[in-house]
C-alpha cells in the first residue's frame, strides 16, 4: 500500500510544528534535501509549496541564496507533487532540468509546483513536465524551473 503524502501532510499541518515535522520525514527519506533545510507547507492534489529561508548555509560567495539550494527546492517541491501524484501502478524519475536564474535570491524563498494534468496509468512510459516558481519575500520571481519527469508502468 502506497504511503497518501497529502492525508499524512494534512494530518501533521494540525498540530504545532507539524510541517516542520513532514520537512523532516522527507529529509530523513531523502537526505540531501535536508541540506537547505525546506519547510513543506502545501502538498495538495496537483499542488505543493514549500519554502527555505535565507541563511548562511544556502548562500553562495555573493550572500545571496545559491543557484544549487534553488535547484534542490525545486526538485523537492516537483518530487512530493508528483509522487503523490503518480497512480500506483506506475513510477516516476527526473529526466531533466530546464532553469532560469531571473534576479539575486533573497530572503526566504518560496516554491511552487503545479501539475498541468492529472497523472494516468498507461502501458508504456510517457514524459511530463513540472514547472516550478520560486520567488522572493515581494512575491517577485528569482528563478523558474521546468522539470522533465518520466513516468513508467512499474515492473512486476
Amino acid at each position: 500500500m502506497a504511503l497518501d503524502l497529502p492525508a499524512l501532510h494534512r494530518r501533521l499541518s494540525a498540530w504545532p510544528a507539524g510541517q516542520w515535522l513532514f520537512s523532516r520525514m522527507v529529509c530523513a527519506r531523502a537526505p540531501y534535501f535536508g541540506t537547505i533545510a525546506p519547510r513543506i507547507t502545501v502538498l495538495e492534489a496537483g499542488r505543493c509549496e514549500g519554502h527555505i529561508n535565507d541563511r548562511r548555509a544556502v548562500h553562495n560567495h555573493l550572500g545571496t541564496v545559491h543557484a544549487i539550494a534553488l535547484c534542490n527546492l525545486a526538485e523537492l517541491v516537483m518530487g512530493l507533487l508528483v509522487d503523490a501524484a503518480t497512480p500506483a501502478d506506475m513510477r516516476w524519475i527526473p529526466k531533466g532540468m530546464q532553469v532560469q536564474y531571473l534576479k539575486k535570491a533573497q530572503g526566504r524563498i518560496r516554491a511552487s509546483a503545479v501539475l498541468p494534468a492529472p497523472l494516468h496509468s498507461a502501458g508504456a512510459g510517457y514524459e511530463v513536465v513540472v514547472p516550478v516558481r520560486l520567488s522572493n519575500p515581494a512575491g517577485e520571481l528569482v528563478c523558474q524551473a521546468d522539470v522533465t519527469c518520466w513516468i513508467s508502468p512499474r515492473r512486476r
